[in-house]
């Protein structure tokens, strides 16, 4: 009975954030179908180990769990096989139904609007993972710098300077190019916004 007690909580408590745990396993392995190993394993350690949750965030403290299988899992792919170097590109683009009618942007927006999403997609992978986990938990998770401390186990200092060092890249972009749509417009060169570029 005490059992049926505890599966009931950790359902109420932790199957709330599914989504948020497979948002950030697919953006830390790149890897749909990974993602949700990751987030299965994530879910069944956290129901192993529900005693051990102490209340407070569930949200958190599941994103740590998810985290950490995440980075083992990276840590065994790397050990059993070779990087491939070739860009893998979300299985979701190919599957766009062209037939339905959409009576706002036209063809070559919506191309202009892939293109920019095929960028950021790219610039965020190009991210060290732990700027691009940064970035998801704060600006996809919408998680506070205490809770995105907790989760990677840095202090508060290191959370905000990686967030800031992974904002600027993005807005940087590689050799100037556009890569962060901002209202629709892209973000051009740095010296086109009026800022001057420290490395020059």
């Amino acid at each position: 009975m005490e059992t049926q007690g505890r599966l009931g909580d950790f359902e109420q408590v932790m199957l709330p954030h599914l989504d948020a745990a497979h948002n950030l396993a697919r953006w830390l392995v790149r890897d749909p179908s990974l993602a949700e190993d990751v987030v299965q394993d994530a879910y069944e350690r956290a129901c192993k180990y529900f005693a051990a949750f102490r209340g407070g965030s569930g949200r958190a403290w599941l994103l740590q769990i998810v985290r950490n299988v995440a980075y083992s899992t990276l840590k065994a792919q790397r050990r059993g096989m070779e990087v491939s170097l070739s860009r893998m590109r979300a299985a979701d683009e190919d599957n766009v139904d062209m037939d339905v009618p959409d009576p706002s942007p036209g063809p070559e927006a919506m191309l202009a609007q892939r293109q920019d999403l095929a960028a950021l997609d790219d610039a965020l992978n190009a991210l060290p993972v732990a700027w691009r986990e940064c970035l998801i938990l704060r600006e996809v998770e919408a998680l506070s710098y205490k809770d995105m401390a907790r989760i990677m186990d840095v202090p508060i200092g290191t959370v905000m300077s990686r967030l800031a060092r992974a904002r600027q890249t993005l807005q940087r972009g590689e050799n100037h190019q556009r890569l962060v749509p901002k209202n629709d417009k892209p973000i051009g060169p740095v010296q086109e916004r009026g800022f001057t570029d420290a490395r020059q």
